[in-house]
């Protein structure tokens, strides 16, 4: 790829002009899947309501497909990068072990956070009853079952189109994969619901899936591969913090639910503010990342250079993409008939919250490195769960705060 490359604003701010319609391609495709993925939340509000917590794991269990892929993305993209990466799919490849350790990290985190899920959900939800462990965990172990194997195959398609298209992979990762994520787990989770009011086969799918759970969590403890090793005891910890944050912006939409439900168009809007605000975040953590790596980026205090034109790409992006939000979630919601305060209101509410989750986003991406670096660790490991993470409860809490500030709820 050229490094020679037109400026936005005449390198005003720094971003490439490339860069930034990559990722504004990649971004306006996740807005329209996750406004999908919205549309089918608010027309799903009754079997919500009626099955107290899953609302809870909404956040969680979609941020964990990011959290799993993104970082395997990433990983591919500086090794293609640095030229060490290969098609060879070798058990002891880099390639054979990074997929091998994505599977396993994908199934454990999620069984793990079901059983968390339902302990935070205890604790939080007094409202009424809440679904059993065993509804939690059907729905974890069909969720992971059906967004693994389909999230491998769209990130190992997107890094086979990159190559042949001369496409940048740092910026059509996150938003891919997290869009992506929204568009198979929603209807894995409902599907999960499905299950686990067939006793029964509940109780086949829950012995499987954590028997399997089991056995591939033992055989990443336990491999020889050092990649696998190093992928396993660096991501899991950061995975299940993750999740552990998701539960909790899981809480605040929880808590909400009725509120914006007063007008749904918020409600359909919301997948995709939170998949922009995770998705911007997750690109500029893949670009910081993929040039300390490359030694571009120097650990400063104050972001120069390379980092300094990384974050002017971020907010370079952002401004436009959130009015791109609020009209096509209008559009949206007028389609569908949902209630709505009009356009005017949908792009103050969005623009106010993005602006914000954009200044959070830019300092937590760089600090955030700097101190994984600092501690020796694999940026590529930590940078889209640590941001995605932290996005999906400020994020929520950013749209909730801008509705308040309006006076729109």
């Amino acid at each position: 790829m050229s490094n020679i490359k037109k400026r936005v604003l005449g390198g005003l701010f720094g971003p490439a002009f490339i860069d930034a319609l990559q990722s504004f391609i990649a971004i306006g495709f996740a807005i329209v899947a996750s406004l999908v993925t919205g549309l089918m939340l608010a027309e799903s509000q009754a079997t919500l309501a009626q099955n107290q917590g899953l609302l809870l794991l909404f956040p969680a269990a979609i941020g964990l497909r990011g959290n799993v892929f993104g970082p395997f993305a990433s990983r591919l993209s500086t090794a293609m990068r640095a030229g060490t990466f290969s098609w060879n799919w070798s058990s002891d490849s880099l390639l054979g072990q990074n997929v091998s350790a994505v599977i396993g990290l994908s199934f454990v985190a999620s069984v793990a956070v079901g059983f968390i899920a339902k302990l935070v959900a205890e604790l939080t939800i007094t409202t009424a009853d809440v679904i059993s462990l065993q509804s939690f965990i059907t729905v974890s172990v069909v969720s992971a079952a059906i967004a693994t194997f389909a999230l491998l195959g769209i990130t190992l398609l997107m890094a086979t189109l990159s190559t042949r298209l001369n496409w940048d992979l740092d910026n059509v990762t996150a938003p891919v994969v997290t869009a992506s994520g929204d568009l198979i787990t929603f209807p894995a989770l409902l599907l999960g619901v499905f299950l686990f009011n067939r006793t029964n086969l509940a109780i086949v799918v829950d012995v499987v899936g954590i028997l399997v759970t089991l056995i591939l969590g033992y055989l990443l403890f336990t491999t020889q591969h050092k990649v696998v090793k190093r992928i396993t005891v660096e991501s899991l910890p950061v995975l299940l913090t993750a999740g552990i944050v998701s539960l909790l912006a899981g809480i605040i939409i929880e808590g909400s639910s009725q509120s914006l439900g007063i007008y749904a168009v918020f409600l359909i809007a919301l997948p995709g503010y939170l998949t922009v605000a995770g998705s911007l975040g997750g690109i500029l953590a893949n670009r910081l990342s993929t040039k300390f790596h490359l030694g571009l980026i120097k650990a400063n205090p104050i972001p120069t250079g390379e980092a300094r034109a990384d974050i002017g790409l971020t907010f370079a992006i952002a401004v436009p993409i959130f009015g791109v939000l609020a009209v096509v979630s209008h559009l949206f919601a007028s389609a569908s008939s949902a209630t709505t305060p009009g356009l005017g209101w949908i792009l103050v509410v969005i623009a106010t919250g993005g602006v914000a989750a954009t200044v959070f986003v830019s300092i937590l991406a760089y600090y955030g490195t700097i101190v994984v670096v600092r501690f020796g660790l694999d940026p590529d490991n930590h940078g889209i769960p640590m941001v995605s993470a932290s996005l999906d409860l400020v994020g929520s809490a950013t749209l909730m705060a801008s509705l308040g500030l309006w006076g729109i709820i």
